[in-house]
């Protein structure tokens, strides 16, 4: 077995500092010969990473476009957006563009945010399974107390109601919480750990415990979260007349209808969690920008996409995002060009995630009907190659 000597990552007792960083890219330049020339050129304090990240070093710079301007009738997000897009894609920025003139002309995007939870999903196991079915029925008793144990842990985040999934001797249990404008990851866990304990020292015979137990389904897609949201359940939708689709989209609403059959088909038989075009695309591109924690674009990435040809002939298309998580306090959305941005937006702060989540949800249904049209006219790969280019 080869062995060697370990050599530790240089920390300061002010380890975020310029001079820490400094030290760290020093290191990083001896022992692997790269030069971090612009890794370690920027414009933030070190200062302010505190909590975001460790062993700093610089920061990654992702370009950023503007799109827009986007328009929304929403019941948080009412009129036009200048939207940031963080993205090293060409195309990206302009097909948002495309899609949101059309949607401008077409009197806007209507959003609204229908549900709102967090989760945290631990299990109890037991010696049979009618021990797991009693202490179901006793949890369901006990709800305001163990309510009451987990808001006491939390200002703004509140217990909902707590879900009940049985298999052989275990319960699973699915806490449910609104959590103001943080994503809550964090604050649920907590929440749930000290409503945890609290029923492991009322109720005997537990033989198990797990904080979660992957029922929450965190950092990834699933059908529960589908069906029962996880962060915000949004929809976009707007009507197109016809003479609009032509104009600006060089198709018609028929062969867009057409062509959006046979993507339902396609991704029924792929068995993906998404049946639109590539709503992750513009959802990540703003998470980004806006410093949203990006793993969480695994759950926002499913989109359940609806369209229909109306009587008078005019296009009918929404998109439902199941499990859009988002914030616009704590996490990254304070760092300075990450605020910024969610300041262009009128996003930054108390009080204004829905606003955010309907935003994030117009511009993904701009994106869906800006790729869908250029497929279907013929000029997706033409506008890749004119745009998308970027090699020596």
């Amino acid at each position: 077995m080869m062995t060697r000597e370990r050599t530790p990552i240089p920390r300061l007792e002010d380890d975020y500092s310029p001079e820490a960083a400094g030290k760290r890219v020093e290191f990083v330049a001896s022992v692997t010969g790269a030069r971090l020339a612009h890794v370690g050129r920027y414009s933030l304090d070190p200062a302010a990473v505190a909590g975001n990240v460790e062993n700093f070093i610089g920061a990654a710079q992702v370009p950023i476009g503007i799109a827009g301007p986007l328009l929304v009738d929403g019941e948080h997000a009412r009129g036009e957006f200048y939207v940031p897009l963080a993205t090293t894609e060409g195309t990206l920025v302009a097909s948002y563009s495309r899609g949101m003139k059309l949607l401008h002309a077409a009197g806007g995007v209507k959003t609204t945010v229908m549900d709102d939870r967090m989760q945290r999903a631990p299990a109890f196991g037991f010696d049979s399974a009618r021990q797991a079915r009693a202490f179901g029925q006793w949890v369901t008793a006990a709800f305001d107390d163990i309510k009451r144990e987990a808001d006491a842990t939390t200002r703004t985040g509140r217990l909902r109601d707590i879900e009940q999934f049985s298999a052989s001797r275990f319960i699973f249990l699915r806490f449910n919480y609104t959590t103001g404008d943080a994503a809550g990851q964090n604050m649920t866990g907590k929440a749930t750990s000290r409503a945890c304990d609290w029923i492991l020292a009322h109720y005997p015979g537990v033989r198990r415990f797990c904080l979660e137990s992957n029922l929450a389904t965190d950092k990834k897609s699933s059908q529960v979260n589908i069906l029962d949201t996880r962060g915000k359940r949004v929809t976009a939708e707007a009507t197109i007349p016809a003479d609009l689709v032509r104009e600006v989209m060089h198709t018609t609403p028929e062969q867009m209808f057409r062509a959006r059959q046979l993507s339902n088909l396609g991704g029924l038989m792929s068995g993906v969690h998404n049946n639109g075009n590539h709503s992750a695309n513009g959802i990540a591109a703003m998470f980004v920008a806006t410093g949203q924690d990006i793993a969480n674009l695994a759950e926002s990435s499913a989109g359940l996409v609806y369209a229909e040809v109306l009587a008078d002939g005019a296009y009918y298309y929404s998109i439902t995002i199941p499990a859009l998580i988002v914030a616009t306090y704590g996490g990254g959305t304070g760092l300075p060009t990450q605020r910024e941005c969610l300041e262009l937006l009128g996003c930054y702060g108390s009080g204004k995630v829905r606003k955010f989540t309907e935003i994030v949800a117009a511009t993904a249904l701009c994106g869906e009907l800006s790729l869908g049209s250029a497929v279907v006219a013929g000029e997706w790969v033409g506008a890749h190659e004119r745009l998308g280019r970027n090699r020596p």
